[in-house]
């Protein structure tokens, strides 16, 4: 599988910046992770970081998918969650809904199928060899009634709300997924929001993003995203700019 990426932390974050997005790949596969920054004065109950979580979940992910097992991804995605919460229940309250989260993007090159999982809002796109674009995502976090701090405490990880991945393995079995036959599968790009905005902040199409992404290239389509963040004005719903993260492959 042909795979090319990019994952630079936001612009105006200062130095020593902290990219909270991971990214994982392999010979056929691609991990896509995207940690939620916490508000400011909010006590997750954790003594560990966004990026520790995150980290911790790829080094679960990598070795089932290193040794291509053939176990579900949602499999592999609960027993990456059950493996982080053990790794730090002794020290930290996992019942705090406020406990360090991510989202979760998979894509795995099985002969003649194409398999992904979408957890969260980083979305995967494929395009077919006629042209034909479709989008996995997962969108309920943009379906939430409200976003007040209580109400999104509330509703993560819970029936009718949203679901990441942070304490509970439950969480991998609300994901989206599903495969795609392997002829119908030209090229995939898996991202983070903070690429993804491209389209869902400020309204292009997905067929514009990935033919950026194949003519002009990843960093591009970065520059572009950033270039409108910089222009957005003061009191726009989330934060002005995210981490970004784009991993295009041709399998």
């Amino acid at each position: 599988m042909e795979i090319r990426l990019l994952s630079l932390p936001a612009p105006d974050r200062r130095p020593p910046a902290v990219n909270e997005d991971l990214v994982l790949t392999g010979p056929d596969f691609v991990v896509v992770l995207d940690g939620a920054t916490a508000p400011p004065g909010v006590d997750s109950g954790c003594r560990h970081t966004v990026a520790w979580l995150v980290s911790h979940l790829a080094t679960q992910l990598a070795p089932p998918l290193l040794s291509h097992s053939s176990a579900p991804l949602t499999d592999l995605l609960a027993d990456a969650i059950s493996a982080v919460r053990a790794a730090h229940a002794d020290t930290c309250d996992i019942t705090n809904p406020d406990s360090p989260s991510s989202t979760v993007s998979m894509l795995r090159i099985q002969p003649g199928r194409v398999e992904h999982l979408v957890l969260a809002d980083s979305p995967l796109v494929v395009r077919s060899p006629t042209g034909a674009i479709t989008v996995h995502s997962d969108d309920r976090i943009d379906l939430l009634p409200e976003y007040s701090l209580a109400a999104v405490r509330r509703l993560r990880n819970q029936p009718g709300g949203f679901w990441v991945a942070s304490t509970d393995p439950k969480a991998a079995y609300e994901a989206v997924t599903g495969t795609t036959d392997r002829a119908d599968v030209e090229v995939v790009a898996v991202m983070t929001d903070g690429a993804s905005r491209y389209v869902e902040r400020y309204g292009h199409p997905w067929e514009d993003l990935v033919d950026v992404l194949t003519t002009d290239g990843l960093r591009e389509l970065v520059d572009r995203v950033w270039a409108y963040d910089e222009a957005q004005p003061a009191g726009v719903r989330g934060k002005r700019y995210d981490d970004a993260s784009v991993v295009l492959c041709r399998p």
